[in-house]
């Protein structure tokens, strides 16, 4: 199964225990498992931002959706004050995963929301449902930008150390070189293999530099 894939997945069950959950007796204790929410999103970012990135952005992931939704669910679903935050969800998935998770998510959304309301509803209260396709082209989008800005940034950062790495072992190279002409320097020779030396670190800097422009 491939990341996207088990991702999805794993929101999918998210958004259906958000749903379930105003359902139950523990709907009662919303604050307090709000709480132990951001605790595990602290303890996330502290204990698995370095060690694993990939993990600790899916617990963000699902964190967020379970508070979001949580909240959104616990003061009325649809008509909750609340439910503009599922926008900066969709927009925050997309950013954290992978932007295709902004798509499942919303489907799975609009299904969870049209089946959680009683027939024959108006268009005004089915309207904040199906805004949610519209704004999803636009999470896609800033998903798709930021992983592009993400790969130019680590094309930068390797250039930036085959540049230095090159520079270190060629000039390393030529210092020896010319610290063995200083030491046994005699005359004009080893006068000539220093300028020598310096022409060639300026030649091959030269030819670097164009190569990569």
């Amino acid at each position: 199964m491939t990341k996207e894939l088990i991702h999805s997945v794993i929101l999918i069950i998210t958004i259906l225990l958000t749903f379930i959950f105003p359902k139950t007796s523990l709907a009662q204790y919303d604050l307090q498992i709000s709480a132990l929410l951001f605790i595990i999103l602290y303890l996330s970012k502290k204990f698995l931002a370095k060690s694993a990135s990939q993990s600790s952005r899916l617990i963000e992931s699902v964190v967020f959706t379970l508070i979001i939704l949580l909240i959104v669910n616990s003061t009325g679903g649809v008509n909750s004050v609340f439910f503009f935050l599922i926008y900066f969800l969709l927009f925050s998935l997309s950013l954290l995963l992978e932007p295709v998770i902004s798509i499942t998510t919303t489907v799975t959304l609009i299904i969870c929301f049209l089946l959680s309301l009683p027939p024959n509803q108006s268009f005004s209260t089915l309207l904040p449902i199906f805004s949610l396709a519209f704004l999803t082209p636009f999470a896609l989008f800033m998903g798709q930008e930021f992983i592009e800005l993400q790969k130019s940034k680590r094309q930068n950062q390797q250039l930036q150390e085959d540049t230095f790495l090159f520079l270190s072992l060629m000039i390393k190279n030529h210092l020896r070189v010319i610290n063995k002409a200083l030491e046994n320097f005699m005359g004009d020779h080893e006068l000539n293999t220093i300028k020598k030396q310096v022409e060639n670190m300026k030649r091959l800097i030269d030819k670097y530099e164009r190569s990569k422009t």
